[in-house]
């Protein structure tokens, strides 16, 4: 797999994730978003960053992450395992989603100095945000794949 084939599945996936968490945030008025949430754990941990390069570091952070999922996914995308379509990008989402709370859990846990947040909520809100990040990864593999066709190839069952 070439680097730059999960670059639009990633980039898509996690955009539209965002999106999701932002609207979230501004329905529950609570602050649900990834980036910043990163940011601040980094800003927390590196007290010399300023806010410029802790945002910064939070929104790096947050896409990498997403490109790492997209690996994942074009990678059982591309073996035939999965399709990239909107059933399994359900459940594919939803199992995404419950690592994700996992990893955040830990690392709030780890961290010296955890944001003051509802918990519950946030690791809530997870969960559907990573079936939207998981649609739309696979609506930017589809894409990619009329783009650049043959650039990735999804087996036939």
């Amino acid at each position: 797999m070439r680097a730059k084939e999960v670059l639009i599945p990633g980039i898509t996936g996690t955009t539209f994730m965002t999106l999701f968490s932002y609207l979230v945030s501004l329905a529950e008025g609570e602050n649900f978003s990834e980036p910043e949430r990163l940011g601040q754990l980094a800003e927390r941990m590196l007290p010399k960053l300023d806010e410029e390069q802790s945002r910064a570091l939070g929104w790096l952070g947050h896409y990498g992450v997403g490109l790492l999922f997209a690996v994942v996914y074009v990678e059982l995308w591309r073996s035939g395992k999965l399709r990239p379509d909107w059933k399994t990008s359900l459940w594919l989402g939803g199992i995404s989603g419950l690592v994700a709370v996992a990893i955040w859990r830990s690392t709030f846990k780890m961290h010296p100095v955890p944001p003051k947040l509802n918990f519950d909520k946030y690791y809530l809100q997870l969960v559907p945000a990573h079936v939207v990040f998981a649609l739309f990864a696979g609506i930017g593999y589809q894409i990619q794949r009329k783009i650049a066709p043959g650039t990735n190839n999804i087996k036939a069952r």
